[in-house]
């Protein structure tokens, strides 16, 4: 059995904004609270191969892999997978993003299976990815708003 997950968040921010911090993977550590360093290995274009390592869980582990993601600028979509699968059988990503009449809608599907020997098995991680993925993106969502709030407010403003 698979691990399958989609979650989305409706951010009061102009698609350009959204699309492009959420897609400033350099700057992923000020983002997402979860990672504490992102090391870029390669571009090439809109193909980019990356070290992502996370901040020590509950029990001091440091978790860190390598993903490959291709952003597609013209239909606002990502499609990611990892490329070190650690406890998983294969992760494959896609980020969605239109334009609504209340900002941008940021989706986020993900499918996976764990490997037999890994310490989960794929019901808790759906779960596990579920809880986080949402956390992560109200967090992302107040960020954005936050920033999209500051570039609207008129430079005399900022002076006060």
């Amino acid at each position: 059995m698979a691990g399958h997950t989609d979650n989305e968040i409706t951010i009061a921010a102009p698609m350009e904004l959204v699309w492009d911090m959420t897609n400033d993977i350099d700057n992923w550590p000020r983002l997402f609270s979860e990672y504490a360093s992102v090391d870029v290995l390669e571009r090439d274009g809109d193909r980019v191969t990356f070290r992502l390592t996370m901040h020590p869980d509950a029990d001091g582990k440091v978790w860190s892999w390598v993903s490959e993601r291709v952003a597609d600028p013209t239909t606002r979509t990502v499609r990611a997978h990892r490329v070190e699968t650690g406890p998983f059988q294969y992760m494959n990503i896609v980020w969605e993003y239109a334009q609504s009449a209340d900002g941008t809608r940021m989706r986020w599907i993900q499918d996976f299976a764990m490997k037999p020997d890994a310490p989960v098995d794929d019901a808790w991680m759906t779960d596990n990815i579920n809880r986080n993925s949402r956390t992560q993106m109200a967090l992302i969502r107040d960020r954005i708003e936050q920033e999209a709030g500051e570039r609207r407010r008129p430079a005399s403003a900022l002076a006060d």
